[in-house]
């Protein structure tokens, strides 16, 4: 075919027809309704007309910051991660299939009440208009964000329930079906281990070959503090995320219609997720209440189809294709999935080869709604009714508010079970009395309201200690409300709060970064021990054997056991414990705040020993010395705005007088060495962090890992650093004449700056 010029100017005016035209004039029609000013630290404030105004710029603010974690959220939530990752991310993005398709997510979003569907299509607008604004900005994939998208991401959780699913065993389970081949090996980040079929908790350690990985824990600390034991008689709120750095932004949005709220987005979401506004506040933890249950179902060929047997009946198991891309040097490959689904949900893995489906919260249209109304709540009745949407199923939620009221809410997704089942394990799917008998009410639920010791603490640890003898009873709840034990966290939370008053912001600031360390509170003790028995109890001509360790040991039995820049007691214990922890025989089931106590109590003590050996031998080759000091292993660096980052001995990085909430470090600095550096880098723990006073007016500091912006050549990009490490938090700028005066930068999305 010939292209005449006459045929080429169709082309290409129809090209450029009236619906692009339309909805460019659209964006910007929006853009001249918002207003963004970026204070001294970078941080946005969004000034919008209408809630959707200000969704629209919240979500081009963003992008400015961080398009690259943006871009990826969506990616692994809408699972075409494979796309741009690879193969090895293939079976990551059936199980986000296995839960819901794009058809849908549509109708999820179709059947949205108005109101949201603004906000969703603000959402696209607002990332749709950034990358027509920006054309230098080249996307791996996501070139067009729709408005449906945000039905895959209603959780902001780093630990959200579809995470829990092993890719392993879906992997395993399709790959049987079609006999086909393993595509490759499945990342070790997307396989996680499963304690009452919810991701394990810090207490908990995964094996590898013959040694247990400890992770940092997942999860967070939040405090509420009563207005009678503050200064100002005002309540108080800690917001203290442990995430992996730059995981959230800081934000602050702002409409005509009472949205007015500031705290920590994750990339890509449209609402405040740990924050407040000028009357209360939420500090959401991993929760480990049970809300996942695993059922074996009991599948029947008849007449060349698939049923599962529920009761006495036979019902008809759903199919659905699915054809999903990869990419294999340099371009795509695709392949097809038949997957299959009961009323339980997604088959999702094997169990004695039976197919074993998953049943969990998935209604992402209303948990979209509860996250974007909490942030509009006034008061506590306000944030009881929102609790009422029950659709948060990864939280707890630690709450305080301007009327003075503070409040631990334990979960809020609760499925009601028949407690002679043991729902910790796969139960018969057969059997109808093993379904899900509807949700508890919030009144139902684990719940603290204004306890009288005048505090509430939760640090991902058992709720049953978390107001003292005020606390709720375990006794008066189904087990599966609150499976989580007591951890260090937690025991040096009721350490440090109990007795204390006088709060100010300052005052909360230093609770939350107290440098006890209750997990070496046995284990130092029974190392020293083991030493001073050491000559008499060894074998004959061994009785000198550890004796080069006097110097070392000496030095720990003065320790205080708190963290410092300068504490040698602190490097020695950290590779103390760690080696422990990797080689030290212990039962496999023990929790972690178990094993560190057995470790210092009943372990052989030659074990102690020759543990504490390789820890001084391990400092010594990799710094020169036994004796160095904690701060010149310990170090925050920030070289680049990659994803995953990577770290390098020759460069700049501060020491950090922080150390691994496994430890029971309130303030959490999980730091990993890497193959090519010796020091320790931290990658994970406080990443935003927030104290709150609520009164007539409400006041506030914070501190971001870094800083705001993900460009290495931004001036936002470590201007928080130093201040991250000497605890410096920085003043909140709430009230529009506190954010004028901090003014640095004042725009419309896709203008220049004035």
């Amino acid at each position: 075919m010939r292209f005449t010029p006459g045929l080429l100017l169709i082309l290409f005016i129809s090209a450029c027809s009236p619906s692009t035209h339309d909805e460019h004039q659209r964006w910007e029609e929006q853009a001249a309704n918002v207003t963004i000013i970026r204070d001294d630290f970078g941080v946005p404030h969004i000034y919008g007309k209408t809630d959707a105004d200000a969704v629209f710029g919240l979500l081009y603010a963003q992008c400015e910051d961080d398009f690259n974690r943006v871009e990826r959220n969506y990616l692994w939530a809408t699972g075409r991660l494979a796309e741009v990752e690879g193969e090895s991310q293939l079976y990551s993005d059936l199980r986000a299939n296995l839960f819901m398709t794009q058809e849908e997510a549509i109708a999820q979003y179709d059947g949205s009440p108005e109101w949201l569907k603004k906000l969703c299509d603000a959402f696209a607008d607002g990332i749709n208009y950034y990358l027509y604004t920006h054309p230098e900005v080249k996307p791996k994939l996501l070139t067009r964000f729709e408005p449906w998208m945000p039905m895959y991401f209603f959780e902001g959780s780093i630990g959200a329930d579809i995470e829990s699913v092993s890719v392993q065993e879906i992997q395993e389970l399709y790959d049987s079906i079609k006999g086909a081949v393993i595509a490759g090996p499945v990342s070790a980040s997307h396989v996680k281990p499963l304690k009452n079929n919810i991701p394990a908790p810090d207490y908990q350690t995964s094996r590898q070959g013959r040694e247990f990985i400890l992770e940092e824990p997942q999860g967070s600390n939040g405090f509420a503090i009563s207005g009678k034991l503050t200064e100002s008689g005002n309540a108080m709120l800690l917001i203290n995320p442990h995430t992996s750095f730059f995981f959230r932004g800081e934000f602050h949005v702002v409409s005509e219609e009472g949205l007015d709220a500031y705290g920590a987005v994750t990339w890509g979401q449209f609402f405040i997720y740990q924050g407040f506004n000028e009357k209360n506040g939420w500090m959401h933890t991993s929760s480990y209440t049970d809300v996942m249950d695993e059922f074996v179902e009991t599948i029947i060929e008849k007449d060349g189809k698939q049923f599962y047997k529920y009761g006495e009946e036979l019902r008809p198991i759903v199919q659905k294709e699915v054809t999903l891309k990869y990419s294999v040097g340099g371009s795509l490959k695709e392949k097809a999935f038949t997957v299959y689904r009961t009323h339980h949900g997604p088959v999702t893995k094997l169990t004695d080869k039976k197919w074993t489906t998953t049943a969990m919260n998935w209604n992402p249209a209303k948990a979209l709604e509860q996250s974007f109304i909490r942030t509009k709540t006034k008061s506590y009745e306000e944030f009881l009714q929102m609790m009422d949407i029950r659709t948060n199923s990864s939280n707890n939620t630690v709450y305080a508010d301007a009327q003075g009221n503070i409040s631990l809410f334990q979960g809020n997704f609760i499925p009601k079970r028949d407690v002679q089942f043991d729902y910790a394990k796969p139960v018969d799917g057969s059997n109808p009395s093993t379904d899900w008998k509807g949700l508890h009410t919030v009144d139902e639920a684990i719940h603290v309201l204004n306890p009288l010791n005048g505090w509430i603490q939760n640090c991902n640890s058992t709720p049953f200690t978390s107001a003292l003898e005020f606390s709720p009873k375990k006794e008066n709840y189904p087990y599966y409300m609150a499976t989580e034990p007591e951890n260090f966290r937690g025991v040096h939370a009721i350490k440090v709060l109990t007795g204390r008053s006088g709060y100010t912001l300052d005052k909360l600031i230093e609770t939350a970064y107290d440098p006890y360390l209750p997990a070496f509170e046995k284990l130092i003790p029974g190392l020293i021990e083991a030493f001073d028995k050491s000559r008499g109890n060894l074998p004959a001509g061994q009785a000198g054997k550890y004796a080069s360790l006097k110097p070392s040991i000496d030095l720990l039995r003065t320790w205080d056991k708190t963290v410092s820049k300068e504490s040698v007691g602190m490097s020695l214990a950290h590779f103390y414990l760690s080696l422990y922890m990797q080689k030290g025989n212990r039962d496999p089931d023990m929790e972690l705040i178990d094993v560190v106590n057995y470790f210092g109590t009943d372990s052989p003590h030659e074990e102690r020993l020759e543990m504490f050996s390789l820890a001084v031998q391990k400092i010594t080759e990799d710094f020169g010395k036994w004796d160095t000091p904690w701060g010149e292993i310990n170090r925050f660096q920030r070289l680049d705005g990659d994803i995953k980052q990577t770290f390098d001995d020759s460069k700049p990085s501060i020491p950090v007088a922080m150390a691994s909430g496994n430890w029971g470090a309130l303030a959490s600095f999980g730091a990993r060495g890497t193959q090519n550096t010796k020091r320790l880098y931290g990658t994970y723990g406080n990443s935003f962090v927030a104290v709150v006073e609520f009164g007539d007016k409400v006041k506030a500091k914070s501190i971001l890992a870094g800083g705001q912006n993900s460009d290495p050549s931004s001036p936002h990009f470590y201007d928080q650093a130093q201040r991250y490490a000497d605890v410096q938090f920085k003043d909140v700028a709430y009230y529009k004449e506190e954010v004028e005066k901090r003014a640095k930068r004042r725009y419309k999305p896709g203008r220049k700056t004035k």
